[in-house]
């Protein structure tokens, strides 16, 4: 029978500085809940916020693969291993840290705010070579239909690790379909990002997150225009090696 664990947005913990705004489903930084660890291999998934020049300045990762969305505006990306790039709205940038880089992460605009989800998966082997790859998400005119974007097998997709898998969509009002579990054991954590939905028979708003696992298919539908949805299934289990 499936099992399900809701966060209401207005439930997560909440940093404020300056140069970031920050809104935290789970633990991380400043917000500690004993009882939000993470959803499986999904450690971390912020909902961020920085200011025109802002940013997050040079600091060091390890042994974990970083997945930035931005959602409005432009982010610079540079690291130690020499990469340097312009992540705007419409793209993805993933880092694997692998065993240790240092980067930082600023808003390309002066005057303008950007806003980003920040999104932290556990490694499926620890100590690997980092790298970092920039890849385009599915446009916003292909509507009603769900596009995988991070995934194994996906061919304009991006790979993280052999069992995880990040969907993406806008749909609208009415707009239904059956989401099928990719790997027996893993779970699904559904984001909303903007609009409306029911899933599972569970009515979500914007920035509502819903845990799902024991379960091989997920029923989702459409509540609003332009609702728009972030499906990431991701081992229960955490086990890297």
């Amino acid at each position: 029978m499936a099992q399900y664990i809701f966060h209401k947005a207005d439930t997560r913990g909440h940093d404020h500085h300056d140069w970031l705004d920050s809104r935290k489903t789970f633990s991380f930084g400043d917000y500690y809940n004993p009882r939000r660890m993470g959803f499986g291999v999904l450690r971390v998934l912020n909902d961020d916020t920085l200011p025109g020049g802002k940013g997050f300045g040079q600091h060091p990762h390890d042994n974990m693969e970083i997945i930035s969305i931005p959602l409005k505006g432009s982010l610079r990306h540079e690291d130690s291993a020499g990469n340097k790039a312009i992540a705007a709205a419409g793209t993805i940038q993933v880092m694997h840290a692998g065993s240790g880089l240092f980067h930082s992460e600023y808003n390309n605009s002066s005057d303008e705010v950007a806003e980003f989800l920040q999104i932290w998966v556990y490694p499926e082997d620890l100590n690997t070579p980092p790298r970092y790859t920039l890849g385009e998400l599915p446009p916003h005119t292909e509507r009603n239909q769900l596009h995988t974007f991070i995934g194994p097998d996906t061919p304009k997709g991006i790979a993280v690790r052999k069992d995880v898998w990040f969907s993406t969509g806008h749909f609208d009002y009415g707009a239904s379909f059956t989401y099928a579990v990719h790997q027996p054991g893993n779970g699904v954590y559904a984001f909303v990002i903007d609009g409306r939905f029911y899933i599972d028979g569970k009515e979500l708003s914007a920035r509502d997150g819903l845990g799902i696992w024991d379960s091989e298919h997920i029923e989702i539908k459409g509540l609003s225009e332009d609702a728009r949805l972030l499906i990431m299934e991701v081992p229960m289990i955490i086990n890297p090696q």
